[in-house]
């Protein structure tokens, strides 16, 4: 499985539009090479270099395993979406304080739908997680103010 995404390539920067101090948009994202046996995708974007530990900026479940792009600033209709560290119910782009930090966006072959809804926290998606991911990817891109 991969995941990439035509903004920005792995080990580069995100471009100031997908970020809190842009238009915090949703980058455009590839999935490709996904098991045929998924259920479902996941996906987890995270700022591991946050001051107070790994922060996480977007958690995306229950997607499903057809669909091979998202597009700029769209959320796509089967899925949902988990709660953030910022307390919101979406995508909130990179924000660091100070230096700059790696974004993880971490992609996940499931082989179910997990029973959970939209709001879900993040220890919940994984812990239904566990057991259940067949194939993962991961994209890093990088920002600084």
């Amino acid at each position: 499985m991969r995941i990439d995404s035509p903004a920005f390539k792995d080990g580069t920067a995100i471009p100031d539009r997908y970020t809190c101090f842009g238009k915090n948009k949703i980058p455009p994202l590839r999935f490709e090479e996904v098991p045929e046996d998924a259920q479902s995708l996941a996906l987890i974007v995270e700022d591991p270099d946050a001051p107070a530990g790994t922060f996480t900026h977007w958690v995306l479940f229950n997607l499903d395993p057809q669909i091979r792009d998202i597009r700029e600033g769209v959320v796509p209709l089967k899925a949902n979406q988990g709660t953030n560290d910022f307390g919101g119910i979406h995508y909130d782009g990179p924000k660091p304080p100070s230096g700059e930090h790696r974004y993880c966006f971490k992609a996940f072959a499931v082989d179910a739908i997990l029973p959970l809804s939209n709001g879900a926290g993040r220890g919940d998606v994984e812990r239904e997680l566990d057991g259940h991911v067949i194939d993962s990817a991961i994209l890093v891109g990088t920002y600084a103010r």
